[in-house]
């Protein structure tokens, strides 16, 4: 039985890999070797080469300094992080609120069994994003430092502690989602808002990574003894990875100890936390008046509760219009510095700081594509939208409002930051605005057209028409095209000779030209070919 259950894990895991959402069907072996090729090159290959660096970084310094302890315990912090991470949401969805525990459940099924085979599922996540890091920076040190049986078993034994270590977090943090989740009620705004925070502190700590490795390096010894004297347990589990055979197994016990409380207490809690509900509030029915609306409120309204309903619609197709807001205060904080060192830079091009303006709303623009996927997150429901007394076109009209929307305000917000911190002329302050009404304009009619052209409507998990579908593709890397034309035409071909409003007014005529073509595409022929979907 415990068989069988794991293996059902691992399809779960890598379904993905084995079945084809889009067709509705099994891939062929060669397909599924192709996918799997494909996930190793870019987890092992992509994000293993950058922790190898780091290791390779680290490594000789700190061994040098007689402090290869250190080396093991900042890599072996770092997998736990990560691994932690990766499968903490992991844990959420498939130890304590999977979908088909109802089902188990009803079998005769032990509860060992089925918590023995969650918990696989989480471990084996946990070890993959923790193996990322702990394994490239054991092999660099095997590598400079020599390999000794001692070395060699306590790589091995520091890779399986990790990997149970990160399985107690992960079990303890996922409780704290389910807790939590449950009790939550705008869960998408709150899942955007985390994960953003999540972008921010990661980004920061990038651009920061430099500075603390160096000042790290520098300052070894005495970040060594502050750690020994004040964080005495990070020095053992460190020292594991040497072969300390008495941090070892002092490691070992406490993992192990932590790890049967872990399995103690889930086992008596399985069952309620399987089988909970949530807590019901009951309410009281109070009779309300809801006003008439017309049908493009109507439809408008209702494109705005399927964008703010999707968590995955939001991050991934609207994420400019979170990022501006941020991009408008920093320019009210910091703007006047950074634009009087972008003249003295480009002093010999004028109209320089207006440009990179256009070029950074441009950014922002193009990460904003909720038009291109819209039409295929309807799926197997979009007859009901075909069913509605209105015109396909009006429907159009709803979706390419929402994202002119969305994508206008925030951008008007950057443009009245910059000219309140940044002396624009008039004329240069109307061609940013026609800048931005032209491109958002030509980006919302370019992405609907492709998704009534594209569309994917057989899906079982929406982030395959989000993040999969052909129009979301073009759209995005054709925005990212036209990012590097305007840059390259104005910086590095004698574009900057027209001057900024003679070059922009050509780029803002292409946008409206393109415009009317798409949008008398879309009146005719895309009207007709959303009817026939």
């Amino acid at each position: 039985m415990l068989k069988l259950l794991l293996k059902k894990q691992l399809l779960e895991i890598f379904q993905v890999y084995f079945y084809d959402a889009k067709k509705n069907k099994a891939r062929s072996k060669a397909s599924t070797a192709m996918y799997f090729a494909l996930f190793i090159l870019l987890v092992f290959g992509l994000l293993g080469g950058i922790f190898t660096f780091l290791a390779a970084k680290l490594c000789t310094p700190l061994i040098e300094a007689g402090m290869d302890w250190m080396y093991f315990a900042l890599m072996g912090l770092i997998a736990v992080l990560l691994g932690a991470f990766g499968s903490v949401f992991n844990t959420y969805a498939g130890l304590y609120l999977p979908k088909d525990n109802d089902l188990l459940l009803s079998m005769p099924i032990p509860v060992s069994a089925l918590v023995g085979a969650h918990l696989f599922g989480v471990c084996l996540m946990g070890l993959l994003y923790s193996a990322v890091v702990i394994v490239p920076a054991i092999i660099v040190y095997w590598t400079i430092a020599g390999v000794s049986l001692p070395v060699v078993f306590g790589g091995l034994l520091m890779t399986l502690l990790i990997s149970v270590f990160v399985l107690i977090i992960s079990c303890v943090l996922g409780w704290l989602v389910a807790q939590i989740s449950q009790k939550l009620k705008h869960k998408s705004l709150v899942t955007v808002l985390i994960s953003l925070i999540v972008i921010g502190v990661y980004y920061f700590v990038y651009f920061k990574a430099q500075s603390m490795i160096q000042d790290l390096l520098a300052n070894a010894a005495v970040y060594g003894a502050r750690i020994k004297g004040v964080f005495y347990p990070v020095y053992l589990f460190g020292s594991v990875g040497i072969g300390d055979v008495r941090a070892s197994i002092l490691v070992f016990a406490t993992v192990a100890a932590l790890f049967t409380l872990m399995w103690i207490l889930l086992s008596h809690s399985f069952l309620q936390i399987a089988t909970t509900t949530g807590k019901v509030v009951r309410r009281e029915y109070r009779e309300t008046h809801n006003g008439q609306r017309s049908t493009n409120t109507a439809l408008l309204c209702r494109e705005f509760s399927r964008f703010a309903a999707s968590p995955s619609y939001m991050l991934n197709c609207g994420l400019g219009s979170f990022l501006m807001p941020v991009c408008a205060i920093a320019v009210l904080w910091k703007g006047s510095e950074l634009f009087a060192m972008l003249n003295a830079i480009f002093a010999e091009m004028p109209d320089c700081v207006p440009f990179l303006l256009c070029v950074m709303l441009c950014s922002f623009a193009s990460v904003n594509f909720m038009t291109a996927p819209s039409v295929s997150l309807e799926g197997k429901s979009l007859w009901l939208l075909q069913s509605l007394p209105v015109e396909p076109w009006r429907i159009f009209q709803a979706k390419i409002r929402m994202q002119l929307f969305l994508t206008d305000l925030p951008l008007l917000l950057c443009i009245v930051c910059t000219a309140a911190v940044y002396p624009l002329h008039l004329m240069q302050l109307l061609m940013l605005l026609l800048f931005a009404g032209s491109y958002t304009l030509f980006m919302a009619l370019v992405g609907l057209s492709l998704g009534v052209k594209m569309p994917t409507l057989t899906w079982t998990n929406e982030i395959v028409p989000i993040k999969q579908g052909g129009a979301v593709m073009i759209i995005l890397f054709g925005g990212f095209g036209y990012i590097v034309l305007l840059f390259v035409g104005f910086m590095l071909l004698p574009g900057w000779m027209l001057g900024f409003c003679g070059y922009m007014s050509c780029f803002v005529a292409a946008n409206l030209f393109l415009s009317v073509l798409a949008y008398l595409w879309l009146r005719k022929k895309g009207v007709a070919r959303f009817s026939a979907l």
